[in-house]
């Protein structure tokens, strides 16, 4: 089968490498053509505990046509900037919150699949990067589109996959999640793993997961387990990871800071529900992106 990975970074070298290994023609869209063209020659090289893979994938600067899946790993502040062909199924694994309404408006939530995965990924250098930790990737149809197709297809290539039918959910829990990690990780300069060394960053930590969950139930979205333990096991098990939020500060580049706890904001002022914590670390890790 035919698949689009949207995003050359991180989660998308990974995807695109791995759906290669499984047969899969795989097209790696990347807007900037001199790295696309760069990654055409180099391939995609992913390091793991298992060993090094390397993949060459069809590095492109458009969406190809006559696709089965198109699968959007882009960062959130671009979504608005994609053009869909018509009539194939897309799936958004993206983080933050927005991505969904944007697309819905773009291509119809008929053919919009939509969830999270807990992969995780680090950046090495460019077409290389290193996978830190398996996670599982959970999607669902916004509406009526499909499953079966994208998820043996991911299953092939070994990823962990379940179906929800409650993809809003899956996409909060993640956010939360990231509220509560990202963003610290990326202001104190450290690994996830370091986030529960000292108490009072754990605290804090804490405490913005719970800000968010508090914002997500104003939207109807009840969690039946301890988002907080989530974390908090997440940043055990990926305890060498350098968050994508932290990986963008590194480089000097855009985080996604808006469409996370920028969205957490914005639903909470909508709601009368006030959230200090996550507007003080919203507000420093802005001044920290425009230093």
């Amino acid at each position: 089968m035919k698949v689009a990975i949207i995003g050359p970074g991180a989660m998308g070298c990974l995807y695109a490498a791995r759906l290669c290994q499984s047969g899969e023609t795989v097209y790696l869209v990347d807007y900037k053509k001199e790295r696309a063209d760069r990654l055409e020659k180099s391939g995609i090289t992913v390091d793991s505990a298992e060993g090094t893979l390397v993949e060459h994938p069809n590095c492109v600067t458009q969406i190809p046509t006559g696709l089965d899946l198109i699968i959007v790993l882009t960062k959130a502040y671009s979504t608005n900037n994609l053009r869909f062909p018509p009539d194939t199924p897309v799936l958004t694994l993206q983080n933050g919150l927005g991505n969904v309404e944007i697309l819905c408006t773009l291509i119809g939530s008929a053919r919009l699949l939509a969830g999270a995965t807990s992969e995780a990924a680090t950046w090495v250098e460019e077409g290389h990067i290193k996978h830190i930790a398996g996670g599982v990737t959970s999607f669902g149809a916004w509406t009526s589109c499909p499953t079966d197709q994208a998820s043996e297809m991911l299953g092939k290539a070994g990823f962990e996959v379940t179906i929800s039918d409650a993809p809003g959910q899956l996409i909060w829990e993640k956010t939360a999640i990231n509220a509560g990690i990202n963003p610290v990780a990326a202001l104190l300069d450290v690994s996830n793993g370091r986030l529960l060394e000292l108490k009072e960053i754990r605290q804090l930590m804490r405490d913005l997961v719970v800000e968010a969950a508090k914002v997500a139930s104003t939207e109807g979205y009840r969690f039946d387990h301890s988002l907080v333990e989530v974390a908090e096991g997440l940043c055990e098990q990926t305890s060498d990871n350098i968050c994508s939020m932290l990986q963008d500060i590194r480089a000097g580049k855009q985080t996604e800071n808006d469409a996370i706890g920028g969205e957490i904001l914005r639903r909470a002022q909508i709601a009368s529900l006030p959230t200090p914590r996550t507007r003080v670390v919203y507000q420093l890790l802005r001044g920290l992106e425009n230093r």
